[in-house]
């Protein structure tokens, strides 16, 4: 089984659900490592509805901003990051270098199997301000340098699971 995986695709595409089947497909339990935070009463019923859709298989930590270090204490087990690009806007919105936060060491460093979920953001048009491209290109980069890591990488489209690497 491959060591790590990254999913990506675009808004509703069904890259966590293929994510979390194969986050679960290692060992029948795991970790999920949620970056997301509930500002609004919106965003609590996204979340809400992502437990909800998964059991008593998962082990919940929430790291919407020390990823790195939620990585580092869940390795000895599976685990889903889902996902990266709403961790990436928190560490921008609390003004921090998201290259300077040791993710991509924490990948290199676990033994256990990973699969991570990014949103595929560059299939747009140019944003109009300046933090929207400041987020653009570093979600860019971020996907690039994860994707070269990763084992596989599957690009989900229409909830279908299409392998790019």
């Amino acid at each position: 089984m491959s060591r790590m995986i990254l999913v990506t695709g675009g808004a509703r595409s069904g890259k966590s659900v293929i994510a979390e089947g194969r986050a679960l497909g290692h060992t029948g339990r795991a970790t999920y490592i949620a970056t997301a935070q509930a500002f609004d009463a919106e965003m609590a019923r996204r979340i809400a509805a992502h437990r909800a859709r998964r059991g008593a298989e998962w082990d919940d930590v929430q790291a919407p901003l020390d990823l790195a270090g939620a990585l580092r204490a869940s390795d000895g087990q599976p685990c889903l990051v889902d996902c990266l690009t709403l961790w990436l806007t928190n560490v921008m919105l609390a003004e921090r270098d998201w290259q300077g936060e040791g993710l991509l060491d924490a990948l290199a460093a676990r033994r256990s199997p990973v699969v991570l979920v990014t949103n595929e953001v560059g299939g747009g048009i140019v944003p109009d301000n300046a933090l929207a491209r400041a987020f653009r290109d570093a979600a860019g980069l971020l996907n690039q340098r994860v994707a070269a890591m990763a084992d596989e990488v599957i690009l989900a489209v229409c909830g279908l699971p299409m392998r790019v690497k």
